[in-house]
């Protein structure tokens, strides 16, 4: 997972051109610009918390990505040093994510938060945006606008069908202008869609296809995100489908035979994110 190419495309699902989003931030225009590029390093704790509050995402998952430790969470450390010790005792035991599940499970009964700031956004997956139906495997072509076609025909019913002719020219388009590239072989255009379900479709390809990925790895999976226009989910899903692609949701897919176990890859990837 390329963070400066996911980070482009948050800002680009949200509406804000890079200049806006750089003024929010109190940063040079070219800075946000580079750190896109993959050019600078990720940004610092702070800044990417701040980044996170601009785009209406969750912190914790914009740090996963970055794979930075969130302020929060080293200010605690240093608070409580046997904090550090458990975590230490966690990593030495390799716990699955099945396993973490439990301790969160035991954590959440017996010392509740006072109050959830959001926990729609939490608890919102990204793989419940998907259904078997909405899958499609091995497919064979040479053109990525064939690929959007599939992807955008799998969404009857879900984007009013007087509207799919046009969502598949809109997103053509758009991938042609600026490609929705998250680098690792995977392309996640997305859309609003007025009337429409907050819905993905996913397409994996027989054959990778050649382009102008960030890492120039060619593409292998492309999932396809729509939802209204006023649905505050959205980039939520865009960074949870980056934090699954960073932990081999295209591997994982790819090889699966069935749409149903591709879900299932899913599932499992969602366990480990917590």
């Amino acid at each position: 997972m390329h963070f400066g190419a996911t980070l482009r495309l948050l800002r680009m699902a949200s509406g804000m051109g890079l200049r806006d989003l750089a003024r929010r931030l109190g940063v040079s225009g070219s800075y946000l610009s580079r750190v896109e590029n993959g050019i600078d390093p990720t940004p610092t704790p702070n800044r990417l918390e701040a980044l996170a509050k601009e785009l209406d995402i969750p912190p914790t998952l914009l740090m996963e990505l970055a794979h930075q430790l969130s302020p929060l969470v080293s200010d605690y450390l240093d608070r409580e040093p046997e904090a550090g010790t458990l975590f230490l005792q966690i990593a030495h035991r390799r716990l699955s994510g099945a396993q973490l599940a439990k301790v969160r499970a035991f954590i959440d009964n017996e010392f509740p938060l006072a109050a959830d700031p959001s926990p729609a956004q939490r608890r919102q997956r990204a793989v419940d945006l998907l259904s078997s139906e909405r899958i499609v495997l091995g497919l064979t072509c040479t053109d990525m606008d064939d690929v959007i076609d599939v992807a955008v025909g799998r969404m009857r019913g879900v984007v009013p069908a007087a509207e799919l002719s046009r969502l598949s020219a809109a997103v053509a388009k758009r991938e042609r202008e600026s490609g929705s590239f998250m680098g690792g072989g995977i392309v996640v255009p997305s859309a609003y869609v007025a009337q429409a379900t907050p819905a993905a479709a996913m397409v994996t390809l027989a054959s990778p296809l050649a382009c102008a990925a960030p890492d120039a790895l060619p593409v292998r999976l492309m999932i396809l995100l729509v939802a209204p226009p006023d649905h505050q989910g959205h980039l939520v899903s865009l960074a949870q489908i980056a934090h699954l692609s960073a932990r081999g949701l295209v591997d994982r897919v790819c090889a699966a035979r069935t749409p149903e176990q591709a879900l299932q890859q899913m599932e499992i990837l969602e366990a480990w994110r917590g």
